[in-house]
């Protein structure tokens, strides 16, 4: 397939207005299914799980089975909706999308059409430079996941070129909130950053509340980004497109951005837009077409005639609006304040998803300064070897404890980034590693004493040089040490004993 012409972004911006919309899918942390008591385990769990084990009837869709609800969803939906800014319907109840594909073994979804249990929202979104955007909110309701197909066979496990499918229902039923935005109005040229602050503002938000571990690259949270472009001074709505299920905030923005150049170009041209899904492929940066986007009717929605309508009580929700967190936004503020960073420290914190364990690691013991150097340098990049995110690697509690462990003197940060290594390796905690690896700081002035001894033995000349006022010539005497005693030495000690010689 060719590729698509592209117009410059800024010449875009003169010519069209940017419309946006969002649909976003946050899958539920329950202990089973949104309809069968099938287990939905937490992600390591669900990952090593063997195909199709995961499973009751009612995912299958086997004849005679029949939908439970599932309260702890029902929960966290009144929560989630609740933090959305949204007002809870007195009565919501279940309806049928239909419509034909294998990883739906019912050959429908057990979703909400017109009676969502939340509606009328919105949400605040800080970008980077601390503006705030009010993205509203149509509403949030409640379904069910499909099951997965792998396409076997072809290059790029797509079904296009594929010679078979295999299905796995472990999937099918897992709880979802879908959240859809309003039509998206006025972001003009930071729409592509607009769409990235609104994913993460949800990623906090559903964190924040404790019900789903959000992550994108697992699919906990997951984005259909539908942009359209309108013309300059017209009052109609352009076509839009729906990109599908892009797995991280930096690929929203980039998704964003493409489709909007993509469609200037070919209205500018004289064509005209389809009304689709469109796939994201990271490698390329670029969106190809799926399917024609079908409007509601056609999945013919009706009624859920197996499940009765949810009838929340007022004080069910009174409790769930006491026990909701602080808003993202307002935390960060206050976060940033009490730790003390600058904006732009606070952003690297906040970029890489890790407020949440630097907050574990100071309230463990780790000063915020250290901490956020842990968890934005060496851990980050480990994890980024590993392909990892960083919060897999190490607990907050480790990292204080490393950190006690350099303040104390015990550890140099070099030593403690093996020590690191170690902890991440499965080798104990911190102090665990240290007296396995024998990697405590030498600061005994016998032994100190003894390698500068050797040190200037090999370099005789050092003395006199120091003695004649250039101290910087103690340097080498502390490298000779360091690197004999592997880095163990206590540089600061070494330096000391090396100048007390000179004065002798």
């Amino acid at each position: 397939m060719a590729a698509a012409k592209l117009m410059d972004f800024d010449k875009a911006l003169e010519l069209f207005e940017p419309v946006l919309g969002f649909e976003v899918h946050v899958e539920l942390n329950t202990n089973t299914k949104m309809f069968s008591d099938a287990p939905n385990p937490a992600n390591e769990l669900y990952h090593a799980a063997e195909p199709n084990t995961l499973i009751a009837p009612v995912d299958l869709g086997l004849p005679g089975s029949l939908p439970v609800v599932n309260e702890t969803a029902i929960r966290s939906s009144i929560s989630l909706g609740l933090a959305l800014g949204c007002s809870i319907a007195e009565s919501s109840r279940f309806a049928r999308k239909n419509y034909f594909y294998p990883d739906l073994g019912k050959n429908y979804q057990i979703s909400q059409y017109d009676e969502p249990i939340a509606f009328e929202g919105s949400v605040e979104v800080e970008l980077e430079d601390g503006t705030i955007v009010q993205v509203p909110i149509e509403r949030a309701h409640m379904e069910e996941d499909a099951g997965k197909l792998t396409h076997m066979g072809g290059s790029t496990g797509r079904i296009q070129g594929a010679e078979y499918s295999l299905v796995d229902y472990n999937r099918a039923g897992v709880p979802l909130v879908e959240i859809v935005t309003k039509t998206i109005f006025g972001t003009e040229h930071r729409a592509p950053e607009v769409a990235k602050a609104y994913v993460a503002a949800i990623r906090d938000i559903v964190r924040g509340l404790g019900i789903s571990e959000a992550r994108l690259e697992r699919g906990n949270l997951r984005c259909d980004a539908n942009v359209s472009l309108r013309r300059r001074g017209e009052e109609k709505l352009g076509t839009r497109t729906e990109t599908k299920n892009v797995n991280s905030m930096r690929s929203v923005e980039r998704a964003v951005r493409y489709e909007i150049q993509r469609q200037a170009q070919i209205l500018a041209d004289g064509g005209t837009i389809t009304q689709e899904t469109r796939h994201w492929h990271e490698d390329t940066g670029t969106t190809s077409p799926g399917r024609p986007k079908s409007d509601a009717d056609d999945y013919r929605y009706f009624p859920e005639p197996d499940l009765l309508p949810v009838e929340p009580a007022a004080e069910l929700i009174e409790e769930l609006r006491a026990a909701l967190p602080e808003q993202p936004v307002a935390r960060r503020r206050r976060l940033m304040a009490e730790w003390g960073f600058t904006d732009l420290e606070f952003q690297d914190v906040r970029n890489g998803g890790l407020v949440e364990v630097v907050e574990a690691t100071v309230a463990a013991g780790a000063s915020p300064a250290t901490a956020r150097k842990w968890w934005t340098g060496e851990i980050t990049r480990l994890a980024n070897a590993q392909e990892k995110d960083a919060t897999e690697l190490v607990s907050p509690e480790n990292v204080a404890a490393l950190q006690k462990l350099v303040d104390a003197g015990t550890l140099t940060d070099k030593l403690a980034r093996q020590v690191l290594e170690g902890v991440i390796a499965g080798e104990g905690t911190p102090h665990e590693v240290v007296d396995a690896r024998g990697l405590a700081v030498v600061s005994d002035d016998g032994a100190l004493i003894a390698a500068i001894d050797e040190a200037l033995a090999a370099q005789p000349d050092i003395l006199a040089k120091i003695k004649d006022g250039k101290v910087q010539a103690a340097g080498a005497v502390i490298g000779a040490v360091m690197k004999a005693m592997k880095g163990q030495a206590d540089a600061a000690r070494v330096r000391e004993l090396v100048l007390e010689r000179a004065a002798q």
